[in-house]
């Protein structure tokens, strides 16, 4: 079978489309992933045995679960409860839980990172837990994190095909719809393959800034 560039012309409109959905889906459930990771990793610093140990179990079980059995609950499973949400929505919680419980991993190494010195200070100061948070242990932890959170940020792009088995309309599945409409698959599954290394490409060397200005601290 011959490239066809007319082809690709034609069918590059949905996979623009296809795409845009990506991304959107990857930018939502990062950002999910990153409040759902840190009130994880701060929950299980609770004093409150039950609380820590209970979110604890939680995080171990969506790791040890894989992604696409979790979409399947979310999408397929809830609605038999009276929970029924859209594809795109489903697919960004979906994202956003699974990597949340990995991100959590890493804020917990940052926050244990900052110096002991650095608590006692706080409290010195008489400074209340709030501030002591935002002020002081995570701005210091968090530029650490940044190269483990942006390797989670690139996997959770190239795992949003899995979205299409929901129905969620993101690059993979347009490129399937187009392959199974005009029974070619060698111009959409190639495009495909170009599109998510160009964007991984693109944004590894993104986050590489990001890392280069954000992600060290003067000690």
């Amino acid at each position: 079978m011959e490239w066809d560039w007319d082809f690709v012309r034609q069918i590059m409109p949905m996979l623009i489309q296809g795409v845009k959905i990506t991304i959107l889906a990857t930018v939502l459930g990062s950002i999910l992933a990153a409040i759902v990771g840190l009130a994880i990793a701060l929950a299980r610093r609770s004093p409150n045995r039950a609380v820590s140990r209970s979110v604890g179990w939680f995080a171990e079980f969506i790791r040890g679960t894989p992604l696409l059995v979790q979409l399947y609950f979310i999408f397929y499973v809830l609605p038999d409860i009276g929970i029924l949400l859209p594809p795109l929505v489903a697919g960004v919680i979906g994202l956003g839980l699974h990597y949340g419980t990995y991100t959590a991993e890493v804020y917990r190494a940052g926050i244990d990172n900052v110096p002991r010195g650095q608590w006692e200070a706080a409290k010195a100061c008489n400074l209340n837990g709030r501030h002591t948070w935002t002020h002081i242990i995570l701005p210091q932890a968090i530029p650490p994190m940044i190269p483990a959170l942006a390797n989670y940020f690139i996997a959770m792009f190239k795992e949003t095909p899995l979205l299409s088995a929901i129905t969620v309309l993101e690059l993979m599945n347009q490129a399937k719809s187009v392959a199974n409409t005009y029974y070619r698959y060698i111009e959409p599954m190639t495009l495909v393959g170009a599109f998510f290394l160009v964007i991984s490409l693109c944004s590894v060397v993104l986050l590489r800034w990001l890392e280069h200005r954000y992600g060290r601290i003067e000690r």
